[in-house]
């Protein structure tokens, strides 16, 4: 079966986008101040070889963005970001949006999620958030912002009691921190301007983020091989 058919649209599933994020270990956001900016980060990130992009709900035309894409770039596994009520969940995933993520615990989100079989990624700041998320059945606990609680080390400390639930680090991860937030236990990065500048979104400079790009995935790898190692 071709790759343009296992990951069509049609035929993409909630396990498939889950087993993608785990193998690729990043997630880019995509905040931008016009649909036309965003229609390019997402296809410059997904050139850059991350086939995944989160369009956020504060691009201006997000829906319609999220609508082309899914259409236009069928390989790439596109998603909603800063989703904070059913509404804008359910317009979401009319226009074909692989997996929804919030910033913060919206209950009522991650059950229509999980009732609609779609992957979630909870936003959760607390240890009881983190259980509460996971118990309604999120996928993925996004944690933020975690560079403002401690980084790395919060990460660790909440993988002491939460070893089998996948943490998303988001919330300044840069080039500097990335590796720490793997080392630390952390599943995948959430990363936006530090992956895709707005500088080069502007001046349209696609090398700028295709060489992001392969830093902070050689990031991932190096620092998933240094964990595993005995």
């Amino acid at each position: 079966m071709a790759l343009a058919e296992r990951t069509s649209p049609m035929n993409m599933s909630k396990e498939h986008v889950r087993d993608k994020i785990h193998e690729l270990g990043i997630l880019p956001g995509v905040r931008t101040s016009s649909a036309e900016e965003a229609r390019f980060a997402a296809e410059t990130i997904a050139k850059a070889g991350i086939p995944i992009v989160e369009i956020t709900m504060t691009v201006p035309g997000a829906i319609d963005v999220i609508s082309d894409l899914v259409h236009n770039l069928p390989d790439v596994i596109v998603g909603a970001g800063t989703v904070l009520d059913i509404e804008t969940a359910q317009l979401c995933l009319k226009a074909g949006a692989k997996f929804l993520t919030s910033p913060g615990l919206d209950l009522e989100i991650v059950q229509f999620a999980r009732k609609q079989n779609v992957l979630m990624m909870a936003g959760a700041l607390t240890p009881t958030e983190v259980i509460m998320a996971w118990k309604a059945g999120s996928d993925f606990i996004k944690i933020f912002p975690c560079a403002q609680l401690g980084g790395d080390t919060y990460i660790k400390a909440l993988k002491g009691p939460f070893p089998q639930v996948p943490l998303i680090a988001a919330g300044g991860v840069n080039q500097r921190t990335a590796s720490g937030f793997i080392l630390a236990g952390a599943a995948a990065l959430g990363i936006g301007g530090e992956l895709i500048p707005r500088a080069a979104i502007e001046l349209r400079q696609p090398e700028q983020i295709r060489e992001l790009a392969r830093r902070f995935l050689s990031f991932v790898k190096i620092a998933r091989n240094l964990r595993a190692a005995p």
